[in-house]
C-alpha cells in the first residue's frame, strides 16, 4: 500500500509537540512524496475564543474553520516546518468533537495514515476522562501513528 495522503491532526494542546509532530509527518511524507493535510480541530468554545483572539468577526470570510486553523500558532509552526522540509501540505480546520472530526476528515480525504499527538495518561485517567488519540486509533479508517509528548526533565527516569 502506498502512502499518498497523511492527516496530521493537531489541537491547541499540541504546542509542546510541534517539532515532533512535524518530524514524524515529514519522515513518512518525504520519502513517499505524500501530501500532508494538517488539520486543527476546535471545540465550539475554543473556536469562538481563537476567532476572538485573532480579531476575526464571525461573519467575515476569515472566520471559517479552515481560515482560523491557518492562523493558529500551532498550525503555523508545523506548516512552516513542513515547508522548510519540502513537504507538500494543506491546512484544514473543523469544529466539533475532536475524535469524530479527525476520523471524519481522514475518511473524507481518503487518508493513508493519521498522525496524532498526546500525552501519557494513566489507565484511570483514560477511563475517566477519555482520550481523543485512543478514540482515533480505534475508529480511524487507516493506520494511526501516535506521537507522545516528551517527558519533562523532572519526570524522566534515569537507570542506576
Amino acid at each position: 500500500m502506498s502512502i499518498e495522503t497523511i492527516l496530521l491532526a493537531v489541537g491547541s494542546e499540541d504546542e509542546k509537540r510541534t517539532e515532533r509532530l512535524a518530524a514524524e509527518a515529514t519522515s513518512v511524507a518525504k520519502p513517499t512524496g505524500a501530501t500532508v493535510v494538517l488539520a486543527h480541530v476546535f471545540d465550539d468554545d475554543e473556536f469562538d475564543e481563537v476567532r476572538s483572539n485573532l480579531g476575526v468577526d464571525s461573519e467575515s470570510a476569515g472566520s471559517t474553520p479552515d481560515a482560523v486553523a491557518k492562523r493558529h500558532t500551532t498550525t503555523r509552526t508545523i506548516s512552516k516546518a513542513l515547508t522548510e522540509a519540502g513537504v507538500d501540505h494543506a491546512v484544514r480546520g473543523a469544529v466539533g468533537d475532536h475524535a469524530d472530526e479527525i476520523v471524519e476528515l481522514a475518511e473524507d480525504i481518503d487518508a493513508d495514515r493519521v498522525v496524532v499527538g498526546g500525552r501519557h495518561r494513566s489507565p484511570t485517567g483514560k477511563a475517566v476522562f477519555g482520550s481523543v488519540a485512543q478514540e482515533v486509533i480505534l475508529s480511524a479508517p487507516c493506520p494511526v501513528t501516535f506521537v507522545r509528548e516528551e517527558p519533562t526533565e523532572s519526570k524522566r527516569r534515569v537507570a542506576p
